[in-house]
């Protein structure tokens, strides 16, 4: 049996590798839209893939959470991503980056319900905040991805190189981490979803997530296609690294925020400087007027996703895993949408226009924020 603290290293390592896998994926993006020849609303029909099998892994993920102890399917879901995630480096045929974006996703998916009823359960050993410095750990697992691509793409390394490394180095801190994870985290007791009516408190949390969902993933999908067609600039991942580095800095700082201000009004808070990072991207995308703009996003998205898993954490309903589960339901739905639609709207118009969703996106999470802490008073 090992002590809480090795378990909290462990399980950050863990999210560190996801950030650091994840962004791999994202900054590679462009280079897959070059090579199989697709245009924007292509690229957009191409991205619903993530989302479709993301959907497809959630009750499977819940329930095996629910059936086991969390260490498990995520030692499963975390070999999945990284394996495919080196077959997408090896893909040349688009039949076959299918399956393996699809199997990414999949294992995606089940990371994100495993690491997170972790994370909750691990949170309760601890007298302070933990979660928001796990979700800290994802972004500096992103930003180091990000910087390893950026240099992989100056010194002219090509996507299978890159993507291999990175899948491999997964794999083995995977098997490493697990040895060390929390076990016998499972609660025995209301496992099972109830049909009825839906519980408002998780319904209201999992609205807030799915807004988060819209503007985190929306930008993470279409920052680096923001920056090379919007702006032309030719190092296209500097969006994608300033938006990292921005929610970054700001995740270790959720915590602390949490205890200062609560959840309630640092919610309104984000949603705010959110609104004000996409408009400087949408009125003037120029060079350093959209650096600006994508850091001040990645500010107001960073406490967003940690404090809404926190949130459905308590639920009196379900047990954590199923609560996570079904909010992360939400959150899929957020992603299944944004990343498409801003590809159509951005193919009848043009891109920055397109990031107005990301704005209305976060007026909605003001309002479902407040509804959430309604119903759980």
């Amino acid at each position: 049996m090992f002590s809480k603290e090795q378990n909290r290293f462990a399980l950050s390592t863990l999210f560190f590798i996801s950030g650091f896998c994840f962004s791999s994926w994202a900054s590679r993006i462009p280079t897959l839209k070059v090579f199989f020849e697709m245009n924007e609303a292509q690229l957009g029909n191409f991205l619903f893939i993530l989302p479709i099998c993301s959907l497809i892994g959630l009750p499977i993920s819940g329930w095996l959470v629910s059936r086991f102890d969390s260490r498990h399917p995520l030692l499963v879901g975390f070999l999945l991503f990284t394996l495919s995630l080196m077959g997408i480096g090896w893909a040349r045929q688009m039949e076959v980056l299918v399956i393996f974006v699809a199997l990414f996703a999949f294992g995606m998916r089940m990371i994100n319900i495993s690491m997170n009823t972790q994370a909750i359960q691990l949170q309760r050993q601890f007298d302070k905040p933990i979660n928001g410095s796990f979700h800290g750990l994802w972004s500096l697992g992103g930003l180091s991805g990000i910087l390893f691509a950026t240099g992989t793409i100056h010194f002219n390394w090509g996507i299978l190189e890159h993507l291999s490394i990175v899948g491999l180095l997964g794999v083995l801190i995977t098997l490493g981490a697990y040895i060390f994870m929390l076990k016998n985290d499972r609660e025995i007791s209301t496992n099972k979803f109830r049909l009825g009516k839906p519980d408002p408190f998780i319904f209201y949390t999992g609205l807030v997530v799915f807004c988060a969902a819209v503007c985190e993933g929306g930008i993470y999908d279409w920052s680096s296609v923001y920056f090379r067609e919007v702006v032309h600039a030719e190092l296209f991942t500097l969006s994608y690294l300033v938006f990292m580095s921005s929610m970054t800095v700001s995740r270790f700082f959720t915590d602390r925020l949490i205890a200062l201000m609560g959840m309630e009004k640092l919610f309104i808070i984000s949603a705010l400087v959110i609104i004000l990072g996409v408009g400087i991207l949408i009125l003037f995308p120029f060079f350093w007027p959209s650096l600006l703009g994508f850091f001040i996003t990645g500010f107001g998205v960073a406490s967003v996703f940690p404090m809404s898993f926190l949130l459905a954490g308590q639920s009196k309903k379900y047990t954590t895993g199923v609560a996570i589960s079904i909010v992360g339901t939400y959150s899929t739905l957020g992603v299944l949408i944004a990343p498409p639609f801003v590809g159509y709207v951005a193919h009848l118009f043009s891109l920055n226009r397109a990031f107005l969703f990301f704005v209305a996106a976060a007026l909605l999470l003001m309002f479902f924020s407040k509804k959430a802490f309604a119903a759980n008073s």
